[in-house]
Parts: C-alpha cells; structure tokens; sequence
C-alpha cells in the first residue's frame, strides 16, 4: 500500500475502501480529518498529530497511540479496548461513550478536563479495577501504582516488571499470574489467592497480608522486603500447599521460601 497515497486519501476522508489492520502511520499528520466508522484495528498511530480527528465511532481495538496530539479530536463511540495512551494528550476530546477497557494510560498522559478516566476501565496509575475481569491479560511494565483491584481476577495475568506500589489487591484472585520482578512496595493482599503465583524477585517491601486464601505452588524465590513474621507466617500453612509445585518455575512454594 502506498502510504503517502493512503495519507492523503485519509486527510480528505475517503477511507472505506482501505484496510488499516496493523498498519504504521507513525507520526503522520491526519489533524482535523473526518474519519468516523474507521476500522483501525491495530494501527500504529504513535506520535502522531490528530489534533481535531473526527475518530468517532471507530474500532481502534489495540492501535497504538502512544504520543499522539488528539487535542479537541471526537471519539465519542469509538472502540478503544487495549489502545496505548502513554503520553497521549487528550485534552479537549470528546470522550462520550467511548469503550476503554483494557487500554493502558500513564503519569503523562493527558485526559479532558472532568473526565473520570479512573474507573473508565482503562489500566493505569490509581485506576479503580475492583471486581475487573482481567484473567491472562498482558500487563508488562504496566504502572498500576495506587490502583484498586479488591477482589479483581487477574489469573493467568502478565504482570512482569509491573509497578503495583501501594496497590490494594485485597481478596484479588491471583492464581497462577507472573510478577516476575515487579514491585509490590506498600501494597494489600489481604484474602487474596495467590495459588501458582510466580513471585520470583518481587520486592515485598511494605506489604500487607494477613492472611491468604491459598499459596499453594507460589514461588517466592528471590523476593525481597518479606519480614520474619511474614514468612513464617507463609510457611505456617500447611504440608500440602507447601509441597506444590509450581506449574512454570518447577519449584515448591517450601524450597521457594528456604
């Protein structure tokens, strides 16, 4: 497809004909195009100037735009599961009935004035997760710092190298997720089911769990910041949750704990 041919075809909004599954537009300048109903599933738009887009009601299901200017753009109805907002500046956007779910903001991304983007189901710092269903969703190096996810389900979930400082995970089903080297600093576990967990290098520093509604098969190998009370309280369980192995690392949660 010839991009400057396609570029120029978008910028006068004649695209039904084209078909922009996973294609980079990186950087490109579509400020002030109409194109409501844009089927962009997957599309590269990071960095770009979309200053004044009519993007509404399109399907931008997992499209990049990491970066992008969309300030005063209209994408109101759009489909926006998955889509990267890191940096993104969305001042000025309509926002109405717009699906964010699953899609991922940062510290710097910049959301319209009033709009509650916290509990928009979008993943993020301080975002309000509670009860989310999120089994094996990929959140590598994801900032969910200060989020609420009480009693959320995030088995099978990629959480390596995630910052979850100060999260609050209480009664959260855990079972058999990676945080393969992310921070938990602060963070609430209360209740929670961390049964197959991989916890390897986890810093633990700060965290809070009185009790856990199973630890069979999590491995804690590496961690740092568990107090003694803490871990002999993870080894008080009993002989057959200790004795589990875990399905990835290969290891019990006893040896895990030696």
């Amino acid at each position: 497809m010839d991009t400057s041919a396609l570029l120029a075809d978008l910028r006068i909004g004649n695209f039904k004909q084209y078909d922009l599954h996973s294609h980079n537009l990186r950087g490109s300048d579509l400020s002030q195009a109409k194109l409501g109903g844009l089927s962009g599933i997957c599309v590269d738009l990071g960095d770009a100037n979309l200053a004044g887009i009519d993007l509404s009601n399109a399907d931008l299901r997992g499209a990049n735009l990491a970066g992008a200017d969309l300030q005063g753009a209209d994408l109101s109805g759009a489909c926006l599961y998955r889509v990267d907002l890191t940096g993104t500046k969305l001042a000025g956007v309509n926002l109405t009935d717009a699906k964010l779910q699953t899609a991922r903001y940062d510290a710097t991304t910049v959301w319209p004035e009033g709009f509650n983007y916290r509990s928009s189901g979008a993943i993020g710092p301080a975002a309000n997760l509670n009860g989310a269903v999120l089994n094996t969703s990929s959140f590598r190096d994801v900032d969910l710092s200060g989020a609420s996810l009480l009693g959320a389900y995030l088995g099978g979930a990629d959480l390596t190298g995630a910052n979850l400082q100060n999260a609050r995970l209480s009664q959260a089903d855990l079972r058999k997720a990676l945080f393969t080297g992310a921070s938990l600093r602060g963070a609430r576990l209360n209740g929670a089911n961390v049964a197959g967990v991989d916890f390897r290098v986890v810093d633990f520093t700060g965290v809070e769990f009185d009790s856990l509604e199973s630890i069979g098969g999590a491995d804690f190998s590496g961690s740092i910041g568990l107090t003694d009370s803490q871990r002999q309280y993870l080894l008080s369980h009993i002989d057959i949750e200790l004795d589990t192995w875990n399905s990835f690392t290969r290891k019990t949660t006893r040896q895990s704990l030696a």
